[in-house]
């Protein structure tokens, strides 16, 4: 068995134009202080991280990989979650998802999804040339404006969705393969691989690529009403990454799973900070030890009510203290001897 590394933290949420949270330099120190000894980097913000030089130049990389090591940190994974969802998007989300592009691209979806998919291709060199093996993204949504059967759905319209998402996925995840690094989709609403069940449709699609992997967030199966324990039983041999992100989940007689439209503080569902909500993390971390799980415990804070200065700092103490130190013996090696096949045979009568 492994020890699981951390903790890390995905510094997507806490980035901005004050120090240090606007240069890479300042929020590997900040990170540092509160506890961390890993940060997952979101690639789309060049105040932190340029994607393309890293790509291209391993000089740069290693440029990178020097200041977070200044800090005492090594880098968990990269994050394409935004580029990811521009892979595969139905025109539905057109004008809310130029946001997620560069403004030259605005109202070219076309253009657009072909700038996305090669950072996807760029994200893969680049984990290569800093030394990593795992990757964080989305898988876009081309199917989910329909994800709840009213109007009824056409026949073959969600197995057509899905080709099409194979179709576009599949050379990015050879892409990944050539690299070494594997492709980790975040199982998330609004993605058209949120659960077990679609993400076992994609791996159909895709051929059980070795490279289709899990980022296993268990806050999003909360949300869902997923059995976020059971979902490690069934697809732990897929499961490469790991967002720490607690969750709660309280029906009323108003509103259930689907929210109401409420804004989040008003929801039924809803993020929070580590320790606030309702995931049995000590159960989380000990089926993520016993399934060998070979990577980071990274921290993501989204909480209506904390602050996020206040949900950092817990959140390292709270990963430190539920990661288990796994053993390198049986606990009853004292009572036992080698192996020995004569010994055994007799032992059975035989």
């Amino acid at each position: 068995m492994k020890t699981i590394k951390g903790p890390g933290i995905f510094l997507a949420q806490f980035a901005g134009d004050a120090a240090p949270f606007n240069t890479l330099v300042g929020m590997a120190k900040w990170a540092a202080d509160l506890g961390y000894v890993g940060v997952q980097i979101p690639s789309w913000d060049r105040r932190l991280f340029d994607l393309d030089r890293a790509a291209e130049s391993k000089t740069y990389c290693d440029e990178i990989l020097g200041v977070v090591a200044q800090a005492g940190l090594a880098i968990t994974e990269l994050s394409t979650h935004l580029q990811g969802q521009l892979v595969a998007s139905h025109p539905a989300f057109d004008t809310l998802l130029d946001a997620f592009a560069p403004q030259e691209l605005a109202g070219n979806a076309k253009a657009r999804q072909a700038w996305a998919i090669e950072q996807l291709r760029c994200a893969a060199k680049a984990s290569r040339s800093l030394g990593l093996t795992s990757h964080a993204t989305f898988s876009g949504a081309l199917a989910w404006p329909f994800f709840y059967p009213w109007p009824q759905r056409p026949a073959g319209l969600v197995d057509e969705a899905f080709k099409e998402l194979a179709r576009l996925w599949k050379p990015i995840l050879d892409a990944f393969d050539e690299c070494g690094v594997d492709l980790c989709y975040e199982l998330h609403p609004g993605e058209d691989l949120h659960d077990g069940a679609t993400f076992e449709r994609f791996l159909s699609a895709v051929e059980d690529h070795p490279r289709a992997n899990i980022l296993y967030d268990p806050s999003h199966m909360v949300l869902q009403q997923l059995n976020y324990l059971d979902f490690l039983d069934l697809y732990h041999d897929r499961v490469r990454a790991f967002h720490v992100k607690d969750a709660e989940f309280h029906p009323t007689g108003r509103a259930g799973v689907y929210g109401g439209y409420q804004d989040w503080i008003d929801r039924p569902g809803r993020f929070r900070s580590l320790g606030d909500g309702q995931i049995d993390f000590r159960q989380v971390f000990s089926k993520m030890a016993q399934y060998d799980y070979p990577g980071w415990a990274v921290v993501e804070w989204e909480c209506c009510i904390k602050h996020p200065q206040a949900g950092a700092a817990e959140g390292a103490i709270f990963v430190r203290e539920h990661i288990i130190r796994v053993t390198d013996r049986a606990f009853d090696d004292f009572a036992g001897g080698a192996a020995d096949r004569e010994h055994n045979r007799k032992i059975l009568g035989f």
